[in-house]
């Protein structure tokens, strides 16, 4: 597997979202903890999670409690890095709501860690921005775990460049992920994705299929993708993960997945390498 840099840390260059193994339409528990087990085994070494990837009120955290159990139960999984996010919270309704106070980010980070059994939590992410509260406040209590040592880097989610830049001078230069949205259906994000290429920070793109509902659409929505696919013998989904890649050597795509077939293809798109003439056609998709 190929690998690219998150801060300090060499990772896949294709990770693995664990969203889906939590929320509607999710596995049993067996074949969750198998699909996490075929990441490792394809070479995969990050993993994103939340605590807010659940299902019910009572569960909070069911992801980051399920990716735990499948890498203590696996040779490989000390050498994962776990991106985890606070600030984006399920009340068992199904709706998702916010809150990025100082106090909740800094509970949820104790609980975070509780539940990974770890001691520092090896990427914390600040989820999504909270209209309610100044952003550099809930910034402000992501450089301040990051002082007292209870993450080991930091990272913010759902960001557009003024808040990149602004998070980064909070924490002292040392903001090294921003996990956007960004897919064919999705490409708003681009500013951001250039900002992070020119600071050196990595690139998360979420749902970069364009979510779960859409992803099996993405060859007939984007016929490019599935003529470029159709070339090379490959999944229309490989194809959209080489060409996120070839975006930038900060990129690191995160593609969701609750079956190991479907992570054993995705990793194998770290391998494919597209052409210029085909990237821009891709580009203009």
């Amino acid at each position: 597997m190929k690998t690219r840099r998150i801060g300090t840390v060499d990772v896949s260059a294709i990770g693995l979202g664990g969203m889906p193994l939590s929320i509607e339409g999710r596995p049993d528990e067996t074949r969750s903890v198998a699909t996490v087990h075929a990441a490792l085994d394809a070479g995969v070494t990050l993993i994103d999670t939340a605590d807010a990837y659940h299902l019910y009120a009572d569960e909070v955290g069911h992801n980051e409690s399920l990716i735990a159990k499948a890498l203590a139960s696996h040779d490989r999984g000390g050498e994962v890095l776990v991106a985890t996010k606070g600030g984006h919270l399920r009340p068992g309704d199904g709706s998702w709501t916010l809150d990025g106070s100082p106090e909740h980010l800094k509970a949820a980070c104790d609980a975070s860690l509780r539940r990974l059994g770890v001691e520092a939590i090896g990427l914390y992410q600040f989820h999504r921005p909270d209209p309610k509260v100044p952003y550099a406040e809930s910034v402000g209590a992501i450089r301040d775990l990051l002082d007292a040592g209870k993450i080991q880097q930091a990272g913010i989610s759902n960001a557009d460049p003024e808040m990149i830049r602004q998070a980064n001078e909070i924490l002292g230069g040392r903001l090294v992920s921003v996990q956007n949205q960004f897919s064919p259906a999705f490409r708003s994000s681009e500013r951001e994705l250039e900002l992070c290429a020119e600071l050196g920070i990595a690139f998360l793109p979420w749902s970069p299929f364009g979510g779960i509902t859409r992803a099996g659409e993405l060859g007939s929505t984007f016929a490019p993708f599935a003529r470029v696919a159709e070339a090379h013998g490959v999944s229309a989904h490989q194809v959209c993960l080489a060409w996120l890649l070839a975006k930038s050597p900060t990129v690191i795509p995160i593609p969701g997945s609750s079956r190991p077939a479907t992570v054993r293809d995705s990793v194998e798109a770290a391998d494919l390498t597209l052409t210029a003439a085909e990237l821009a056609e891709l580009d203009a998709a």
